[in-house]
């Protein structure tokens, strides 16, 4: 795979139970938004990528079982992939185990320009809670600002506010920190209370709703990058609006 920058999505829906139709609408949603995506590869063990004929079947299967494999493009020169994992109940939100559904793509013009599309598309096929896409070096903040942990910094870079790990945050509808692009289930909306015609005026410019009465919002023009003074501004006062993102206070 190539070292371009990457595009990352991550979404969080109910755990699968069964084959309910959910993988294979994400996928498909993802290919709907990107013009001549297909995603019908498999990649092995060794790393290489075998075509997969009977791609909606495998999937089914693989649901049956509780299971989001990964499927990606098969280009090593514009690499597309997305899977899912469940996450135990032990380690979730409000002590319910979850489905995370991640993907990667190159974080090119035409990718940014489909990027609400994706997200939208992928958590709306899930049937998420919430989720989000951001540019990779992001979640690395991220990982810096959860905790309290034994290792790493001693607070949050960036005058960001900490975050807590996920069973530590009482309700799986309640997003557990923000990215460039975030979508928020009508549950999540209300969890935080978005929108609020006053104080949200900014965000809602900004900010579009799903069919399913959910939102995606978009916190700045261009992919984050916290270098941009704008953008790090932005983030900040996102966090600030919404206290209960990362469990930072009950809402």
């Amino acid at each position: 795979m190539t070292t371009r920058s990457r595009l990352v999505l991550n979404v969080y829906a109910p755990a699968l139970m069964s084959d309910d139709g959910r993988t294979l609408a994400a996928i498909e949603g993802m290919e709907r938004a990107i013009p001549g995506l297909r995603l019908t590869w498999e990649v092995s063990k060794e790393g290489r990528s075998i075509a997969l004929p009977q791609r909606d079947v495998w999937l089914a299967e693989a649901a049956g079982r509780g299971e989001f494999p990964l499927v990606c493009n098969g280009d090593e020169r514009f690499p597309v992939m997305i899977s899912g994992r469940c996450r135990p109940a032990s380690a979730s939100p409000g002590g319910q185990s979850q489905l995370q559904v991640h993907a990667k793509l190159p974080q090119d013009p035409a990718i940014v320009l489909a990027a609400a599309d994706v997200l939208e598309h992928v958590a709306e096929g899930v049937r998420a809670q919430w989720g989000l896409a951001a540019p990779s070096p992001i979640l690395q903040v991220i990982a810096d600002q959860t905790g309290p942990k034994l290792n790493g910094p001693e607070k949050p870079p960036r005058g960001l506010p900490a975050l807590k790990f996920p069973e530590a945050i009482p309700a799986p509808e309640i997003p557990r920190h923000l990215g460039w692009l975030n979508y928020w289930s009508a549950a999540a909306a209300k969890a935080i209370g978005f929108p609020d015609p006053i104080r949200d005026t900014d965000l809602l410019s900004r900010a579009r709703r799903t069919v399913s009465g959910g939102w995606v919002v978009q916190l700045s023009d261009a992919p984050l990058d916290l270098d941009n003074p704008v953008h790090l501004d932005a983030l900040k006062r996102a966090y600030e609006r919404f206290p209960e993102i990362g469990g930072r206070s009950a809402p």
